[in-house]
């Protein structure tokens, strides 16, 4: 299909509002899912960034990296285990998960980023102490007796604070950070965060306009499987206790909750597979998945 340049220039003009909307503001896009495995995929999302940053918006992308890491470690004959979701992280997992995440995952980011004309720093938690977390506790029910159990996550943590130094000295200086979900604790542990939760976290602590929570479905689904457009606070918490919201989606819920307590102005939870997603979503009147707000 041919698009005309009047048809190109009406959507450039539909766009100006949005682009007010958002000059210098923050917005933090939470990267993730199958998306990120596929270089079509990744090369248009960066190209989207790098628009971003060329209309005065200051993104900051959070990857994740779950696939590309059960993929190492089966390479390395590592059997990952999993509690409610969460990877159990032993010593030699950590050191392979660093690697991925702040490696190879972050830097093919970063020069998806350069390539479309960006400029984009690779970073982690870890960086001038952004992020310190704390161990987190994991639990799961025995399928036998029915009973809750203690599990010992080994190195996953949540995030227990943020500082903004570094980060404020790379927005709005033509700079996009790309952060890996990697933090330490006040003992110089590394920890494995939860992408979502640490996503949520950096939003918070930077006060962004918006948090974009990229996945692998359309955003949150009522109880005849449609999208449902927006959300507040309360009325989420409510399809979390009649069962509407469940399984995965619960902590990325969770997650929009804590993000616009800690002072985020709107969360999206949006598929990433959809092409030009972030665009959709910030610079038309269409929207592409599920606004929460408070």
């Amino acid at each position: 299909m041919t698009v005309s340049p009047h048809d190109i220039a009406h959507v450039l003009s539909e766009a100006l509002p949005h682009m007010q909307r958002y000059d210098e503001e923050i917005v933090v896009v939470k990267y993730g899912g199958h998306a990120m495995g596929e270089d079509d995929l990744a090369k248009s999302f960066a190209r989207d960034i790098v628009l971003l940053e060329q209309t005065a918006i200051n993104p900051v992308v959070v990857h994740g990296g779950g696939p590309q890491i059960g993929d190492m470690l089966s390479r390395l004959g590592i059997k990952s285990q999993f509690a409610n979701g969460l990877r159990i992280t032993d010593a030699a997992t950590i050191e392979i998960v660093e690697m991925v995440l702040a490696g190879l995952i972050n830097k093919r980011i970063v020069g998806f980023i350069n390539e479309a004309g960006g400029k984009a720093i690779g970073l982690c938690g870890k960086d001038g102490n952004m992020v310190l977390a704390r161990k987190a506790s994991g639990s799961m029910i025995d399928p036998d007796s029915q009973i809750e159990k203690i599990i010992d996550l080994g190195f996953v943590g949540e995030p227990e604070s943020v500082d903004i130094t570094v980060l404020s000295q790379i927005l709005g200086r033509d700079l996009i950070p790309v952060l890996a979900p990697l933090a330490t604790s006040k003992e110089g542990v590394t920890y494995n965060v939860n992408s979502d939760t640490f996503a949520g976290a950096i939003a918070g602590a930077l006060k962004a306009k918006r948090l974009l929570l990229l996945t692998d479905v359309s955003g949150v689904l009522d109880k005849s499987k449609n999208l449902i457009k927006q959300l507040s606070s309360d009325e989420a918490r409510r399809l979390i206790a009649d069962g509407t919201i469940s399984a995965g989606m619960i902590p990325k819920v969770e997650t929009c909750i804590y993000a616009l307590e800690a002072g985020v102005e709107g969360v999206v939870i949006l598929d990433g597979k959809v092409p030009h997603a972030v665009l959709l979503e910030l610079l038309t009147d269409h929207g592409a998945g599920t606004l929460m707000t408070r």
